[in-house]
């Protein structure tokens, strides 16, 4: 565990250290574009947060690599240099994005590429474990195998895409993830092997790390944004960890109960939640208006939580709440053997958590009407974040409250001589 620790310190220190080197950098370079239509932010904010994320990865894997334990598991495989190369792939994809703006199918295949490298360093899906009654473990195939993986990776990458829309809730929502997806491969590691070191644990643990260092600059009022840079990497780095929380042997799940054989199924799900619902509405949406899925609107489920009368930081603190829910509550479940028809259950009972703070009374009295957002006395959206007023120059400033000559003065008196 004191492995574990070590490594998300390091790319914890490292990112929190690199964002505002990043920043400066992000700000010379022009990666500050004006406000959007469909942007809560209101002032230009720079962007290319993930730089710091990346460069907290690499540091973080190279230290992992060093350590005892974690280091030997490591060294087995190509992990370590498949999230590398990888990883630089898509930040630069990102990177690129974020500066010039890009065509929304080259940034496809940007990612797609990324994927496939993640491929070709054997970093993928080898099979889809199934309990007995329903047939046994499936063995992928190499071309199944690479097309699913290319698959889990892409769609992970944009759903943190599309999620990133408010200070501080890709980060937040992604280092949940990271949490349970890194207690789940602990538990299965001690039940198979009696082992609490493993190759998930090493990953999650890195990517908790990145995001823990990245918040305090991001979380509301935020200095600077992840960007596509940040988003894309934390997406391709959570898929790297739900691949491989899957044995390389298909037959170790003998004698866990049947929910947790299915857990490396669910988790992916459970953990991208609220990712992946506001992929899949934001594409039929999109569609279903004669648009393209990747034309940005203002539909997100975070945008319809402002719209209803919260603040930004309380609509990300709802959507943390749900994202725990459901992703601790599964592995909870797994870990005690819970049957596997009380998931709907968790389903229902997260759904009753976001509607309840939806509700008039959770935000305060009046609604969310009942005054305008700079008025409200729990507001808790911090400084504001608006244009400043233009600043006038010192001179003008002294000249305006100087006290007029004598002479002046005496014209004054006689232009209005009734005035005292």
């Amino acid at each position: 565990m004191r492995e574990y620790l070590f490594m998300a310190l390091v790319a914890a220190a490292v990112t929190f250290l690199l964002v505002p080197l990043v920043r400066r950098f992000a700000i010379r370079i022009g990666a500050m574009p004006e406000v959007r239509e469909r942007d809560v932010h209101t002032t230009p904010t720079p962007r290319l947060g993930g730089l710091a994320m990346y460069f907290g990865m690499v540091a973080g894997l190279l230290v992992a690599g060093n350590l005892n334990r974690t280091g030997y598991v490591l060294s087995q495989d190509q992990t370590t240099l498949a999230l590398i190369v990888a990883g630089g792939l898509i930040t630069l994809t990102g990177f690129l994005d974020d500066w010039w703006g890009m065509d929304p199918f080259i940034k496809l295949g940007g990612q797609i590429a990324a994927a496939g490298v993640m491929v070709f360093f054997d970093m993928r899906l080898t099979s889809i474990p199934l309990p007995d009654s329903w047939g046994g473990a499936y063995v992928l195939d190499y071309n199944l195998s690479t097309v699913l993986t290319i698959l889990i990776v892409v769609v992970a990458i944009n759903a943190v895409n599309f999620v990133d829309g408010l200070d501080g809730l890709a980060a937040g929502i992604v280092g949940i993830a990271a949490a349970a997806t890194w207690m789940y491969s602990i538990f299965l590691d001690q039940a198979i092997e009696q082992n609490r070191i493993n190759t998930t644990a090493a990953i999650t643990a890195i990517l908790i790390g990145m995001c823990l260092g990245f918040l305090p600059h991001n979380f509301h009022p935020a200095k600077i944004f992840m960007g596509d840079t940040g988003a894309m990497l934390l997406g391709l780095v959570l898929a790297g960890s739900l691949i491989t929380v899957t044995p390389l042997d298909p037959f170790s799940f003998d004698g866990i109960n049947k929910f947790g054989t299915l857990v490396p199924l669910l988790l992916p799900v459970a953990v991208l939640v609220l990712p992946l619902t506001d992929l899949i509405t934001a594409v039929v949406r999109r569609t279903s208006h004669g648009m393209s899925p990747f034309a940005p609107d203002r539909g997100h489920l975070h945008h319809r939580l402002l719209d209803i009368g919260h603040s930004q930081r309380r609509t990300v603190l709802i959507m943390y709440a749900w994202t725990v829910l459901f992703a601790f509550g599964l592995v909870t479940m797994s870990v005690f053997g819970v049957p596997i028809l009380l998931f709907p259950i968790v389903i229902l009972l997260a759904l009753g958590v976001l509607v309840m703070m939806a509700l008039p009374r959770f935000r305060g009295r009046g609604g969310a009407h009942a005054a305008p957002r700079g008025d409200s006395g729990d507001d808790d959206d911090g400084p504001p974040t608006g244009p400043m007023p233009v600043i006038q120059p010192f001179d003008e400033v002294t000249r305006q409250v100087r006290r007029p000559s004598p002479n002046q003065e005496r014209n004054t008196v006689q232009a209005f001589p009734g005035g005292s």
